[in-house]
């Protein structure tokens, strides 16, 4: 996949998580969402934080109520607002996916052909079966100084596509 932007960052703790959340949230982007399709890959080891920032983005876009980590149900559904309209959003968590058969038989093909926003966790244990990730967000436990127990966590967004740097600005 051609990488057309990347950006570094650095969140010293969970605010900060939040904030860039809710930054992205924000971006033009996300309320094309509506009517196009807008697909974020979120890659890092357990703990990382993957689940939370998609949980913060998930507010940030008006989402109410308990947000689910959807490890074992592969797929959780959300709906949103944006611009007045209806936003349909769907977030994965590949983790425990092994059987390439349960993505057709879960219909998550029709899912990621349909207008909305899809969040995927742990996208490498469904490679070759995902379509290519406008954003891909890589997080990283630790601040660098070798504290992978500190909630300081190092950032990189590489934008696969022109939405994907919209995405980034």
């Amino acid at each position: 996949m051609p990488i057309l932007e990347t950006r570094s960052l650095h969140w010293p703790d969970e605010a900060a998580c939040a904030a860039t959340a809710a930054e992205l949230a924000g971006r033009i982007g996300l309320a094309d969402a509506a009517s196009a399709s807008v697909f974020i890959e979120l890659h890092g080891t357990l703990g990382a934080g993957k689940t939370t920032f998609a949980r913060y983005l998930l507010q940030a876009l008006g989402v109410q109520g308990r947000i689910k980590s959807p490890t074992y149900a592969v797929m959780e559904s959300y709906e949103a607002q944006q611009r007045g309209a209806p936003l349909a959003i769907s977030h994965f968590d590949f983790y425990r996916f092994d059987d390439p058969q349960e993505f057709e038989d879960a219909g998550f093909r029709d899912v990621f052909a349909s207008p909305g926003l899809k969040l995927a966790e742990w996208p490498e244990n469904a490679a070759g079966l995902l379509p290519m990730a406008d954003l891909v967000i890589y997080i990283e436990p630790g601040d660098g100084d070798g504290d992978a127990q500190s909630d300081a966590r190092r950032v990189r967004l590489d934008a696969h596509s022109a939405l994907g740097a919209r995405l980034i600005g």
